[in-house]
């Protein structure tokens, strides 16, 4: 097993924050046990944005109840995908970091899993790739559809079911900050392994273990896979999330568990540009960078 480790700032020790109401960001985890998420000090230099940045998410103050809806993009998909078009964290980090890992990818068929409105896909559409994706939300998909036309393959699906796609039928699988909302990745992983040619690629992000457990309220057992729930303020609707965390060796374990082997274990800088659109957010990042994600390329074994 080769790792390779890119664009990683140096990691401070963990300073005893107080416990203090603050807003999050998106696909940054929140609180579930009604404490508010630690203040990370503003001199920390790998530090995700703080609510500057991003003033629509804010920590659950009640643990979900069994009934809420929960991840409901149908809800709030056009406010959404409008969002990401300029965000720092999507537009900026995310989307370019994905794309810049999958290469040169002209003539290969590329399946994006939970593909949203489609950004990641037409991204790498114009860079010479075959896409087709799936996505759970319909809404999403509609977006999707009127983004890429009629003649890109696109299903709706939940990541953790079978997909309608065939055996070996792409080259790539790209899924981009999916597997952090299922508790459970055995099936997904088997499914997206399942559509892979030989020595195919799956290219993804999740949640950072590092970055979850600094924001998660004292005491939270880093070893454990935890939910963890915040509220979305989109569309003038306040809409619940909750995501899965996890360790690092829980991410890896699983990942050679499905039969494939580890590549490339990313911490990628923002793409150029970044620090000119937002430099509230850079004043205190000499560097220039932060951790939000965890980025990897895997290899089907």
């Amino acid at each position: 097993m080769r790792f390779v480790f890119q664009g990683s700032a140096d990691l401070p020790p963990r300073p005893p924050w107080p416990e203090q109401s603050r807003s999050t960001m998106p696909n940054q985890p929140g609180t579930t046990d009604g404490t508010a998420a630690p203040e990370i000090p503003e001199h920390q230099a790998d530090a995700p944005p703080d609510e500057e940045a991003v003033s629509w998410v804010s920590p659950v103050e009640a643990p979900p109840g069994p009934r809420e809806r929960v991840n409901d993009y149908d809800s709030f998909a056009e406010a959404y995908a409008a969002e990401n078009e300029t965000s720092l964290l999507n537009a900026y980090y995310a989307r370019p970091a994905i794309v810049d890992l999958a290469g040169d990818v002209v003539g290969r068929r590329i399946l994006d899993a939970g593909c949203g409105a489609g950004p990641v896909a037409a991204d790498l559409r114009e860079r010479g790739a075959v896409v087709a994706g799936f996505d759970s939300s319909a809404a999403m998909l509609a977006l999707a559809r009127r983004r890429l036309g009629d003649g890109v393959v696109l299903e709706q699906a939940e990541l953790g079911g079978p997909l309608p796609f065939p055996d070996a039928g792409f080259d790539d699988v790209v899924a981009s900050l999916v597997l952090h909302y299922l508790e459970d990745w055995t099936t997904a992983l088997a499914e997206l392994r399942r559509v892979l040619k030989p020595g195919g690629r799956l290219i993804g992000s999740v949640h950072h273990p590092f970055v979850s457990h600094l924001t998660a309220p004292p005491g939270t057992d880093y070893f454990a896979t935890r939910p963890t729930s915040q509220w979305w303020e989109l569309g003038g609707t306040k809409n619940l999330m909750t995501f899965w965390d996890r360790p690092l060796h829980a991410i890896t374990d699983a990942f050679t568990a499905a039969g494939f082997r580890i590549d490339v274990i990313s911490e990628p800088p923002p793409a150029p540009g970044a620090r000119e659109r937002f430099p509230e957010v850079f004043a205190q990042k000499e560097s220039g960078k932060f951790l939000c994600f965890l980025f990897f390329v895997l290899t089907k074994a």
